[in-house]
């Protein structure tokens, strides 16, 4: 038994110590878990593709106005001879021949020597064909060609700023997120503190009610105190364990990742007065706004390219071919060469360029009356925010207050509790209005600094270090 009780008690140790090696609790502050969100997320990634994306699409664009080189080879071997109707030569040179020598009188005139001339299939290919080119062409005027280069150039500046979009969204959703765990660890600490308060008092009630100074009621009921803190102790636990793996989604972390938080709320007072000018900055600065600017410019190009189809192209070429033909493989080569000048252009497609154009136009309209719906939520955000910020200026001041009131309370009625001058449940109430204060002035910090990020996101204020992680795709 005793062997199997230090087998038993060695085995847990190694447990331990494996899980205190292996999964290790990393712990972050707000810029470390930007930069892990940089790096890891996949809505980033996405936009980073797109880039890549764009800038192939402009050398792709540029390709159209460079000359092309083609080259083309064949071989063939008829199985069969293609045949066509022609005029029987046999008869043709039978009758040609009589003519003659009936003219010349060499023979007498006899016209049962005549053969009727007919049309009979015949062929004119040979077995064994081949065929080898090269044919160089060069665009001289295509309108679609040049606007397709502006146009993918545009695209290449809305990828970028679309990633610029994605960055400072992804930042404000880390704040919102790291904010989140943050506010349920001050959250814990309090209900933490508020349990060793209540502990406290019960041992020193404990000690006083063996010495008969107070009833057994009293202690039976900080006793139902410290047992309905606990419950709410592990609903915090687990609330707080919840918005950790919330936090590992948003930073693209794998879900058996230890994390922890470091960090703690500050209040920074910052006057927000001219309401004006924050709506000028965000009409001028916003990321989704200028992207949509951008596509909206991406739109009267696709427009313009659509309209090329209503000009001419005209294009220079050139080709050398080298061929040959037998029926046997004893070829008989031979070679050609030209070049030329290609004019074309269309009369008539079925009005599906009309169609086309107007299609585009009206996503053109579209672009535009997004850019004006977006401009009208900005002012709206804004200036909610800004009344926002207001009302819990107001409240974090009057809560500072409060907490300091209820600070002072509790201990008031612990020391006239000890005199006997208070009953526990003045005590206790104490307890719960000082815990309830603090909650309320964290949570008020939080909600301020929550509504900093999202004003900062909403004018396209963000640190321009997040932007050097991506200084290959935004040059």
């Amino acid at each position: 038994m005793i062997n199997k009780y230090k087998t038993n008690r060695l085995l847990l140790f190694l447990i331990v110590f494996h899980t205190g090696v292996f999964a290790q609790v990393k712990t972050i502050d707000l810029d470390d878990a930007i930069n892990i969100a940089l790096q890891s997320n996949k809505q980033i990634k996405i936009s980073e593709l797109e880039v890549k994306k764009a800038r192939a699409a402009v050398s792709e664009a540029f390709g159209y106005a460079l000359p092309s080189l083609d080259v083309s080879a064949s071989l063939t071997r008829f199985l069969e001879k293609p045949r066509m109707p022609f005029p029987d030569f046999q008869a043709l040179l039978g009758n040609s021949v009589y003519g003659i020598l009936f003219n010349e009188g060499v023979l007498p005139y006899n016209p049962q020597k005549f053969r009727p001339l007919e049309t009979k299939l015949q062929s004119f290919a040979q077995t064994n064909n081949y065929e080898a080119g090269i044919t160089l062409t060069q665009i001289i005027f295509n309108s679609a060609v040049f606007r397709g280069i502006g146009a993918s150039a545009i695209y290449l500046n809305l990828a970028k700023e679309r990633l610029k979009a994605t960055v400072s969204e992804t930042v404000t959703n880390v704040k919102k997120s790291f904010y989140g765990v943050l506010l349920l660890k001050e959250m814990l600490a309090i209900t933490r503190e508020r349990l060793q308060n209540a502990e406290e008092n019960l041992r020193n009630l404990k000690s006083m009610n063996e010495k008969g100074l107070v009833s057994d009621f009293d202690v039976m009921q900080v006793e139902v105190q410290v047992e309905n803190i606990k419950p709410k102790l592990v609903e915090l636990q687990n609330t707080l364990l919840k918005a950790k793996d919330g936090l590992k989604i948003v930073l693209g972390l794998k879900q058996n990742d230890k994390i922890d938080v470091s960090g703690k709320f500050e209040y920074n007072y910052t006057d927000y007065k001219n309401d004006s000018l924050l709506i000028d900055e965000a009409l001028q600065s916003n990321y989704n706004l200028k992207v949509l600017r951008l596509k909206k410019q991406v739109d009267d190009e696709f427009i313009e390219i659509d309209r090329s189809d209503y000009w001419p192209t005209v294009a220079l070429f050139g080709n050398y071919k080298f061929a040959g033909s037998s029926d046997s493989w004893d070829f008989q080569n031979y070679t050609s060469s030209m070049i030329g000048i290609n004019f074309s252009i269309n009369i008539f497609k079925g009005r599906r360029v009309v169609n086309k154009v107007e299609q585009s136009e009206i996503t053109a309209i579209q672009t535009l009356e997004q850019i004006a719906l977006t401009e009208d939520m900005l002012r709206l955000q804004i200036k909610e925010k800004l009344n926002q910020f207001k009302q819990i200026q107001t409240q974090i001041e009057a809560l500072e207050r409060n907490v300091s009131l209820a600070q002072k309370a509790y201990e008031i009625a612990k020391v006239k509790y000890s005199e006997g001058s208070a009953t526990q449940l003045e005590v206790k109430n104490a307890d719960v209005e000082l815990s309830l204060a603090k909650t309320n002035r964290i949570k008020a910090i939080h909600d301020y600094t929550l509504a900093q990020a999202q004003l900062e996101n909403l004018l396209g204020r963000v640190d321009k270090k997040y932007f050097k992680n991506f200084k290959n795709y935004l040059e």
